[in-house]
């Protein structure tokens, strides 16, 4: 294209013919030699005339009315513009990669005679015991078996704070050890760990389409044969009305780049991969564009209460045994619940443990769905619940002392044998800090109501809705699961609902929710499977931040649609009655192209991602670059879409 530009200045004579030849017929050659071949390959075995076409076309018309130098503009400005646009894009796929980069490709295993030696983390089995030094990267989803140190989990979760942790807490790959040297339990291998789920999650919502998605993949395939049309019969008319043919194919040719929607198509998709890498990077996991899409649209929000809105991290707060004998009470309570992985269940473990007990051998355990847990101890059936299991027990809490404890507005746990009350205990559960600024933001974003959904005793629910500002009327006690479901149901008729739980008890209301949004999904199998958008930390305010990004996102694609229809347009009125120069007109249709794309890219930089820590530097592997780049490739083409992926 500099050879032709220079050939008509300043270059003169002989030389000039002899540039503007050979700069015209390289960029014939380079740029709309392999267009054109892909174009009639897909139209040959897709049946598809994508926009590619439509390039080629247009610049072959203007060489054949003896206007090379315009189709060669037309050619260079295309090839610039679809280049920067696959690199723009690739800054939204380049997420995936960063995670892979993060992961350690060693690790120190600890042997059974306690020599320590460095293997491959590819290498690691379950029950492996590694050993984590300062600074060292955690190779593996893993539980601390000794030692106490922080951890830096920004890249898992987001959290820009390290967590600090001791024995029996969990561990994620990818995530630095701070301070002290920990010894920890490998629970899952490299390619069932939290990195690579997420890996998984992050590629498949990449590559699903939104409904915006598949709209603009139907529009642009229609519509590309609509131009074609359109451009025919321009040069007809324009033909009939001056009867000059050469002027006829340059106007038509003109038309037929005005009126390509290459902005329009491109508009949906450079938001919404921006906007999933975004958010994968702040610790928020959207199973595609749907999810994104749909969650903007919610204005209703139900909440589960344990675990959700609280802690769910409980502590015992009284213990009454009705025989006297609190600590056999508490034995026997401790072991029935160590078979529990309920939120009440570590208070109770944590409690007995604080006094020194013991916990009694217990068997045959079960769960019992929103009423509590039986097994037995070899003296008859054990079980602790709530009053529905007692009622299913058979067994009466009109004891005075249990009368006094239902009164308090704090959680009750009744134990017993067969159809006797042993005792109970009270428990109590705080709400999380970042809870109620979070409903706050959500209100100021638009919601307009907000529910909390809970198995628990109504004065429990009260005491928790009183402290996060909700309406007595919006606060639903003593749900079994099915009541969850069935509320969901009742809100969807006024609005679009999404449904915030753990992912674990919730999963049925998860579902049944125009989106089901699972909280601390962090290493959850179920959490990452049961919910439309998981938030991998415990920070309410992601939550509150997804929202926005969502809303924030179907704003830029209503302004990149609004855009690209007014510039295209306008460059068809002018091509057809103000006689727009062609140049002119590839410039408006490339420059607008590149400028939804950017405007799209604005949400990569959305401030739900957290604050960038300095982190020791990890090298990886080529074979997992090359992994990466085989999950990624083809997540965007300029052209339409294939069928098969409609």
């Amino acid at each position: 294209m500099l050879l032709a530009i220079l050939a008509r200045w300043p270059l003169q004579g002989d030389a000039a013919g002899l540039a503007s030849a050979v700069g015209l017929a390289l960029v014939y050659l380079a740029a709309g030699l392999p267009a054109g071949c892909r174009a009639a390959l897909t139209l040959w075995e897709e049946r598809i005339l994508d926009i590619d076409l439509l390039m080629v076309v247009a610049a072959a018309a203007a060489a054949a009315v003896g206007a090379p130098f315009e189709g060669a503009v037309l050619l260079t400005l295309f090839s610039i513009s679809t280049t920067l646009e696959e690199r723009a894009l690739g800054r939204a796929r380049r997420a995936i990669e960063a995670l892979m980069a993060l992961r350690p490709e060693t690790a120190l295993r600890k042997s059974s005679d306690g020599s320590v030696s460095e293997v491959p983390a590819a290498d690691l089995r379950v029950d492996d015991i590694v050993v984590l030094r300062p600074g060292a990267r955690v190779p593996a989803d893993g539980v601390i078996v000794s030692g106490r140190s922080s951890l830096d989990e920004a890249n898992i979760t987001g959290e820009s704070m390290p967590v600090a942790k001791e024995r029996g807490a969990r561990i994620f790959e990818a995530t630095v050890n701070m301070d002290g040297v920990l010894e920890a339990a490998v629970t899952k291998t490299i390619a069932e760990s939290t990195v690579a789920r997420m890996i998984v999650l992050v590629t498949e919502a990449q590559a699903a389409k939104s409904p915006s998605e598949r709209f603009s993949v139907w529009f642009g395939q229609r519509y590309t044969v609509a131009v074609i049309m359109g451009a025919i019969l321009a040069f007809v008319a324009f033909y009939w009305l001056r009867g000059d043919w050469e002027e006829a194919l340059y106007r038509s040719a003109t038309l037929l780049v005005a009126a390509s929607p290459c902005a329009i198509v491109i508009s949906v998709p450079s938001a919404i991969l921006s906007a999933l890498s975004a958010a994968a990077r702040g610790g928020v996991l959207f199973k595609g564009g749907a999810a994104l899409e749909t969650l903007a649209a919610v204005d209703i929000f139900a909440f589960d209460k344990t675990g959700t809105l609280t802690t769910g991290k409980a502590s015992v707060t009284q213990v009454v045994a009705l025989d006297g004998d609190e600590q056999t009470f508490l034995s026997q309570l401790a072991g029935l619940e160590a078979q529990s992985e309920h939120h009440s269940a570590a208070a109770i473990r944590q409690e007995a443990a604080m006094r020194g007990l013991a916990s009694v051998e217990v068997s045959d355990v079960a769960t019992r769905p929103s009423a509590g847990i039986v097994g037995s101890d070899g003296e008859g059936l054990l079980w602790a619940g709530n009053p529905r299991l007692a009622a299913q027990m058979g067994a009466s809490i009109d004891h005075p002392e249990l009368l006094a404890l239902a009164a308090d507005a704090q959680t009750v746990i009744y134990a017993g044998r067969d159809s006797r009350v042993l005792g109970a205990v009270t428990v109590a559960d705080t709400v999380r800090a970042t809870s109620k600024p979070a409903l706050a933001t959500l209100r100021e974003g638009g919601v307009v109501k907000i529910v909390m959904m809970t198995g628990d005793r109504l004065p429990v629910a009260l005491r928790i809705g009183g402290e996060l500002g909700l309406k007595p009327e919006h606060i639903h006690a003593d749900m079994l699961p099915e009541d969850k479901v069935r509320m969901a149901g009742m809100l969807a008729t006024d609005g679009k609902v999404a449904f915030v739980g753990d992912g674990v008890n919730d999963a049925a209301a998860l579902a049944r929710a125009d989106v089901g949004i699972a909280m601390g999904a962090a290493g959850s199998d179920v959490a990452l499977q049961a919910a439309d958008v998981a938030l991998l930390s415990e920070d309410m305010g992601r939550l509150a931040g997804a929202h926005r990004l969502a809303r924030r996102t179907a704003a830029i694609i209503r302004q990149n649609l609004t855009f690209a229809m007014v510039a295209m347009v306008i460059l068809v009125i002018g091509s057809l009655f103000f006689e727009l120069p062609l140049p002119l007109a590839v410039i408006g249709h490339e420059g607008g192209t590149v400028l939804v794309v950017l405007n799209g890219l604005r949400l990569l930089n959305d401030p739900i991602r957290a604050k960038e820590q300095r982190r020791p530097s990890t090298s990886h592997t080529s074979n997992m670059r090359g992994m990466v780049r085989s999950a990624q490739r083809q997540t965007y083409r300029r052209k339409v879409a294939r069928r098969a992926a409609q």
